[in-house]
């Protein structure tokens, strides 16, 4: 089988037994929500899961969190064993599947907890402390922002912008999509995962930022499950896998030198079976591929004592 870096060699290991906690010797990426668009509870989707994007990143004792969806919810119950908590939530954009598990996350509710929340200004001029608070704004939803008792603090980003926290760098890029997005590497100890998601594919380039973002990274988390553009259209609807969608993944991964890519995002119309079939097409051509998981975690790096 091709490998997505013939040059490299992947290390990672997928092991519900990996220390799952913020410590300061690890790199773990741990998937608390893959669906897009909606959530998809049912017997058709436990295996791989029904909730929207979240993944948390622990890294060098620091506590990362990309995106907000319902998954946020769940990560948010795991986190009350273990008050007080400090993390940093990445937003790469807010359409509801980003955004709609910050109202239940319970933490934010909790005195002494402290969250820093980093998003880009909106199209419309809106800052990501006011696009989250409209969500919670009746009729809508009954619980105001204002009642969230943890110290929250609101960052507006800028594509291109790089936040520094002690030795963990996050870099950022404008994604491809006509309503912009955020895409993310984090950085640590010379090994890097990238956060690429809901990104539109040109089957006639690869866009540079993107290539730089994710060169050489241990790990690419890549919307790969359809393009936008397809998203709409009859077949997309009644569950068909848009094979052009992870092709044009795989060819920003070999062009980036990438070690590993997981595919994230999945179409709402997508059950285990028909992602099961995937994956083992996927594999079948490329190795060092997975499709991401509720639960799964990645052990990225880990420091000798």
């Amino acid at each position: 089988m091709p490998s997505l870096n013939p040059t490299g060699t992947s290390n990672l290991s997928v092991d519900p037994n990996i220390q799952t906690e913020a410590d300061v010797s690890q790199f773990v990426v741990e998937f608390w929500g893959v669906r897009g668009s909606i959530p998809t509870p049912g017997k058709e989707t436990v295996r791989y899961g029904g909730n929207t994007a979240c993944v948390e990143i622990k890294v060098g004792g620091k506590r990362l969190i990309f995106d907000g969806g319902t998954g946020l919810r769940a990560l948010g119950k795991h986190l009350l064993s273990q008050m007080p908590v400090e993390a940093h939530l990445f937003f790469t954009h807010t359409h509801w599947d980003r955004i709609q598990g910050f109202p239940f996350f319970i933490p934010a509710f909790v005195p002494d907890n402290h969250f820093h929340i980093y998003g880009a200004t909106g199209l419309n001029g809106a800052s990501i402390k006011q696009r989250l608070t409209d969500q919670m704004l009746r009729p809508h939803f009954p619980v105001p922002l204002q009642m969230m008792q943890s110290n929250l603090t609101f960052h507006n980003i800028a594509p291109g912008e790089v936040i520094t926290l002690d030795d963990v760098v996050i870099e950022t890029i404008s994604l491809n999509r006509p309503n912009s997005a955020l895409g993310y590497r984090v950085t640590w100890n010379g090994h890097s995962v990238v956060y690429a998601t809901d990104t539109e594919h040109s089957p006639e380039r690869i866009e540079q930022s993107l290539r730089y973002l994710a060169y050489q990274a241990d790990v690419l988390i890549f919307d790969a499950v359809y393009a936008d553009h397809t998203y709409f259209a009859p077949e997309a609807a009644n569950g068909v896998w848009q094979p052009e969608a992870w092709l044009a993944s795989i060819e920003v991964a070999i062009a980036a030198s990438v070690k590993q890519i997981i595919i994230f995002h999945h179409d709402p119309a997508h059950e285990d079976d028909l992602l099961d079939k995937v994956e083992a097409e996927v594999q079948s051509r490329f190795s060092n591929v997975k499709l991401a998981r509720e639960g799964m975690v990645l052990q990225v790096y880990k420091e000798s004592n």
